[in-house]
């Protein structure tokens, strides 16, 4: 099971200048109305084939709407030997900048 973050925890990474990796697992349409900065956008039905986009060296946050699809994302990336923490309750609890 993939680590559990907080949208707090993210945006205080953020604010402090860490470098923060996030895949947001949204279809086109969600993400359109706004994203957090910098993240990376990978429908999570399109997530095993575009694997190659990601760095296997890199740590990952995953990021849906309310929190289901991604941690179904963090299922898959993590059988496919990928660092990933869950960022619980999506979007609906970001609270930080948007894109």
């Amino acid at each position: 099971m993939a680590k559990e973050v907080t949208p707090k925890e993210v945006a205080g990474r953020l604010q402090n200048g860490e470098e923060v990796y996030v895949i947001d697992v949204r279809e086109n349409s969600e993400v359109a109305e706004g994203k957090i900065p910098g993240a990376k956008h990978i429908p999570l039905g399109q997530l095993a084939i575009r694997k190659e986009e990601l760095d296997p060296d890199k740590s990952y946050v995953v990021v849906c709407r309310s929190g289901n699809r991604s941690k179904a994302a963090c299922g898959i990336l993590g059988a496919l030997g990928y660092q990933v923490e869950d960022m619980l309750g999506g979007m609906q609890q970001w609270e930080g900048e948007l894109e």
